[in-house]
């Protein structure tokens, strides 16, 4: 009966201590779990990747023409409608020509008289010359008869005062004539006075007959009337004085392109030739293509009348102006007798510009790559780093990255095909996470159902 006893109480002493020590081991187990920090891992693998740069923007005509009048006056016949097509030289709108009809006729009348005023400066000059010749004649003979009364006066014949007279009549005749040649050169003058008022008044004649011209407004090239601003009978203001009334656009509908802001942290990775992917907001579930063709080298919020102060202490975000243009070809098959144009001017469309392209390179989820501050003291920096996961510990690797696209990112060095890095949480990776911490990897199927 007590070897019984013994044996009963033996076996409930195990049953105890194998209880203890199983709890002992949970115990420690459950600790372990709670200390570690539950994450999302993916393998480092090589891919293919283009980088993109993105930007939205609107559909415009390549070549628009904004069709002003260089004359100011009201509208008296429009021939076009918004949606015309046009041909170079057709005609467009008059605008009354009543003012500039009367103002040639006057530019007319001015230079007549003018022409006028020359042939009276000629004939003064024809009857300048023609005097002198005359005193030039009475002069030969007034020296012929002074030479002779000289002669006469010497030998006794005539008296002093006889030839006192004819010496006189010379020298008023001497006079005469330089004074002839003085008139002749005044009429020269006047007549090209008169030569230079003629050009004066030709040349503005011309100016009123173009004036007069251009209340005809014409087509200079070929296209379709985009825009109209107009109606028949409303007054516009000319070009000449000052910025003019733009009445009308003719554009090529038949080549498109897309204008989009880049910012300044993207605009250096663009370059023309680039090719593009392009969604317009009218046609869902399409894309087009197209190419980079100009890049502007000035911000587009840098124009204007904008101070350089007030640019320096501007808060607005930097872009440039990225001109991409539609490849017919991508959207030809929309083309019909009906539609003869897929795109209107003024359009919204969103365009992906591929800049780049790295193929079968090692890459990893960019979400993967964080930043923490130098562990070396003299180096004050930030650099780029990940972390992988070795059994159940995290060690963290420096890493130089390249190019990215929306989901992978190129590790140029610090890694090898094939490692398990840490994708997530964000609010763990990019903080908590540091050197041989321990981890636990979250269930897919559990990180589903918590979504």
């Amino acid at each position: 009966m007590t070897k019984r006893r013994k044996k009963s109480k033996r076996w409930i002493w195990l049953i105890v201590l194998a209880a203890l020590l199983i709890s002992i081991v949970c115990g420690i187990v459950f600790s372990r779990m709670e200390d570690a920090v539950e994450v999302t891992v993916e393998s480092s693998a090589k891919k293919s990747i283009n980088e993109v740069v993105t930007g939205s923007g609107k559909i415009f005509p390549e070549k628009e023409i904004a069709i002003s009048s260089d004359v100011s006056g009201e509208i008296i016949e429009l021939f076009v409608a918004e949606g015309d097509s046009v041909k170079a030289g057709q005609l467009l709108a008059k605008i009354d020509p009543d003012t500039y009809v009367s103002a040639v006729e006057r530019g007319k009348a001015a230079l007549n008289n003018a022409k006028a005023q020359r042939s009276i400066a000629n004939a003064q000059l024809a009857a300048s010359e023609a005097q002198k010749q005359q005193i030039e004649a009475q002069l030969t003979n007034a020296r012929k008869i002074n030479d002779r009364n000289r002669q006469l006066l010497a030998d006794g014949v005539i008296s002093q005062a006889d030839y006192d007279n004819s010496l006189s009549t010379l020298e008023a005749l001497e006079a005469n004539v330089n004074a002839s040649s003085s008139n002749i050169i005044s009429a020269q003058e006047s007549a090209k006075a008169a030569d230079y008022t003629i050009n004066s008044a030709e040349a503005s004649l011309r100016e009123l007959k173009t004036s007069l011209s251009r209340t005809t407004i014409k087509a200079p090239v070929s296209g379709i009337v985009s825009l109209l601003n107009v109606e028949a009978g409303e007054r516009v203001v000319g070009t000449i004085q000052m910025a003019g009334t733009e009445m009308m656009r003719i554009a090529n509908l038949n080549a498109m392109e897309v204008q989009v802001e880049i910012s300044e942290n993207n605009i250096l990775k663009v370059n023309e030739g680039d090719t593009v992917d392009i969604e317009v907001d009218a046609y869902i579930d399409r894309k087009f293509k197209g190419v980079v063709t100009e890049i502007a080298n000035t911000a587009s919020n840098s124009t204007g009348s904008i101070s350089q102060a007030a640019l320096l202490s501007s808060t607005q975000v930097t872009n440039f102006i990225c001109k991409i243009r539609i490849n017919p070809a991508s959207y030809a098959d929309i083309i019909t007798a009906d539609n003869q144009y897929a795109f209107r001017p003024g359009m919204s469309a969103t365009v992906d510009i591929y800049t780049n392209r790295v193929n079968d390179v090692l890459t990893v989820p960019i979400q993967a790559v964080t930043a923490r501050e130098s562990e070396d003291e003299d180096q004050d920096e930030v650099q780029e780093v990940v972390f992988v996961l070795e059994s159940d510990t995290l060690r963290k690797v420096v890493v130089q990255t390249g190019i990215q696209d929306d989901k992978n990112i190129h590790v140029l060095d610090g890694l090898s095909a094939d490692e398990t890095v840490v994708t997530g949480p964000y609010s763990v990776l990019s903080k908590d996470l540091e050197q041989g911490q321990k981890v636990a990897v979250q269930d897919k199927k559990e990180k589903g159902k918590g979504k």
